[in-house]
């Protein structure tokens, strides 16, 4: 039994799905009768349960369940049905793709190639078979969000994206509305899949792990239960069971999201009655024991790698520039031209691709922010300041003008959330004082600090953020848009736990009280961006106060303080406390009770 993957571009989160799905599709394959194969004996009844428990447990409707046994699976079949949920599903849907039977590897060109065995397949030729990938490659015709195939069957060839890491944790309706392609499979190509022996009679070991799993066993201690909660409790299960001689391979083929199976909780938070409250939880995703990471190429681990050693500093400067010459490239005023007036579809659509353009750069950075040392300073100032060079403010529509900022954003939250993250105030300080001497506005030049205050004013006042769907009542919808954006890639890269929230509400509260004195000490109106933490302040349903907490601290320690002896705030304790005093209040009066 065997599987190969190739991953397929990168899925990125799509603003216009929902925290629910609106249909769910499965397509269950059981083969105990080949015509070129041994005969099995509990596939079908493998099949058969998987399809029962879906429609008992999770909603699945029997019209929405295809089911291919015995004679009825051949090539033709299966590969007619799988592409048939092309039309059948939409982008709000889930779709489950269970297989029990043979599955066989061939070695290829360098690289091992994947099986599935259908009824009518001959082992002398391939070409009668299934090659994994094109269930991979396949999937994306298919518009469905979640996509989780489920393989009792071995093979070679598999090549997963990601794996959840132990301790990692999401936002339950963010991940919802993430796009996803997961699999699970039986073993590996050279492991022999057992028909039976398992912890339920008439099913392989695996399925009976996995209807265990299916029926509660794997359900988080918050109450859901997920495809990566099941993909481990099958894969622990599994491999322990004193009669299994297989170890399951799981993992993201593509996207970031997770197949929800059920989660009791949804209702309640999307039901939230409080616009902003927003309710979203942060929840665990389950995960294997903690194994030895494999070497990682992404901008995290070249970054990382060249953190290590000082006698890679000049490599780290290299990369980054070469990253920051890329942003530059790809966001130029020719790839993101004026338009002659406000559409919320283009403004998504900028939006992702200006998330997607920066995705590289943003984790490097923030990689540099938190682990980098006072020699990689300098660098990580240099990679913010080019990217103002080009930002020009000229005539057209100015939301189109405002939004070339957000490259920016991106930036600055992603260094700075991580240099809060690990106490690196110096960091911080440098990263807000960084030169722009390039951006000219009004005839004054600006530190880095300040033109990003500014984008966020303008990008607030225009409204455009409450465009975004599910963002239309927030007070603050760039900070929680923010919010949810920066969490996977902030947890996977540095392991920030539910302590997540906190770090980014103390960035947004550093940030607008480093505004707030720079602003008093010109001696202009006080002022700082209202982050998500203002908002439930004045509501009062916040269980931390990262301002009053800020505030209480300076009041203790004074001049000792952590954050002010870095230079965050000047050096004028009294003058901060003062701007301090102004903002505070600010927020109490803000009208939002």
């Amino acid at each position: 039994m065997s599987n190969t993957l190739c991953p397929s571009q990168s899925m990125s989160r799509n603003l216009s799905l929902q925290p629910a799905y609106s249909t769910s599709h499965a397509l269950v394959i059981g083969i105990n009768d080949y015509l070129d194969s041994s005969p099995l004996c509990h596939a079908v009844s493998d099949a058969n349960a998987v399809a029962e428990v879906l429609t008992k447990s999770f909603g699945f409707s029997a019209d929405n369940i295809k089911k291919l046994v015995d004679r009825e699976a051949t090539r033709a079949r299966i590969l007619s049905e799988f592409y048939a949920h092309g039309n059948a599903t939409g982008p709000d849907s889930r779709l489950l793709v269970f297989f029990a039977g043979h599955g066989t590897t061939r070695r290829g060109n360098g690289r091992d190639v994947g099986f599935l065995i259908p009824h009518d397949g001959l082992l002398k030729d391939v070409s009668t078979l299934i090659r994994w990938d094109e269930f991979v490659r396949g999937a994306d015709l298919i518009p469905a969000k979640h996509l989780l195939f489920i393989m009792d069957a071995c093979y070679g060839g598999l090549f997963f994206n990601r794996t959840a890491s132990a301790g990692s944790v999401r936002y339950l309706k963010d991940m919802m509305m993430r796009p996803v392609r997961q699999a699970l499979t039986a073993g590996k190509e050279d492991e022999l899949v057992s028909d039976g022996g398992g912890p339920k009679h008439s099913h392989s070991i695996f399925t009976g792990h996995l209807l265990e799993g299916l029926e509660g066993a794997a359900r988080a201690p918050e109450g859901h239960l997920t495809a990566n909660g099941v993909m481990s409790w099958v894969h622990k299960r599994v491999g322990t069971d004193i009669q299994s001689d297989q170890t399951p391979h799981f993992g993201s083929l593509n996207g970031d999201g997770d197949f929800v199976f059920d989660a009791p909780q949804l209702k309640a938070l999307v039901s939230a009655s409080l616009p902003e409250e927003e309710e979203d939880a942060l929840v665990t995703v389950p995960s294997v024991e903690v194994s030895e990471p494999a070497a990682d190429s992404s901008a995290y681990g070249r970054t990382k790698q060249c953190l290590s050693d000082p006698k890679l500093n000049i490599q780290l400067h290299d990369f980054l520039m070469l990253q920051v010459r890329k942003v530059l490239v790809e966001t130029s005023k020719e790839k993101f031209p004026q338009r002659p007036q406000f559409d919320k579809d283009e403004f998504a659509r900028r939006l992702k691709n200006y998330e997607t353009i920066t995705q590289d750069l943003r984790r490097a950075l923030a990689c540099v922010a938190y682990w980098g040392g006072d020699e990689h300073v300098p660098v990580l100032t240099k990679s913010h300041a080019p990217l103002t060079d080009q930002i020009e403010f000229g005539s057209g529509l100015i939301i189109w003008n405002d939004l070339r900022w957000y490259p920016n954003l991106l930036l600055f939250y992603s260094s700075g959330i991580a240099a809060i993250a690990n106490g690196k105030y110096d960091t911080l300080q440098a990263l807000f004082q960084t030169d722009v001497g390039n951006y000219i506005r009004g005839n004054d030049n600006r530190c880095l600090l300040t033109v990003i205050g500014e984008s966020i004013l303008e990008l607030t006042r225009s409204n455009a953020f409450k465009a975004l769907p599910g963002h239309e009542q927030f007070y603050t919808p760039i900070s929680q848009y923010m919010l949810k954006l920066f969490q996977p890639e902030m947890d996977d890269a540095l392991f920030l736990g539910k302590d997540y929230e906190n770090m980014f509400d103390r960035f947004e509260v550093f940030f607008a009280l480093a505004i707030a004195t720079r602003r008093r000490l010109a001696g202009v109106r006080v002022w700082g961006p209202f982050g998500r933490f203002a908002w439930k302040l004045t509501q009062g349903i916040s269980r931390t106060n990262p301002l009053a907490d800020a505030i209480k601290a300076a009041e203790e320690q004074k001049t000792d303080w952590p954050p002010f002896k870095a230079g965050l705030f000047g050096s004028n304790f009294e003058l901060f406390m003062s701007a301090t005093e102004v903002f505070a209040k600010g927020v109490a009066e803000s009208g939002w009770h």
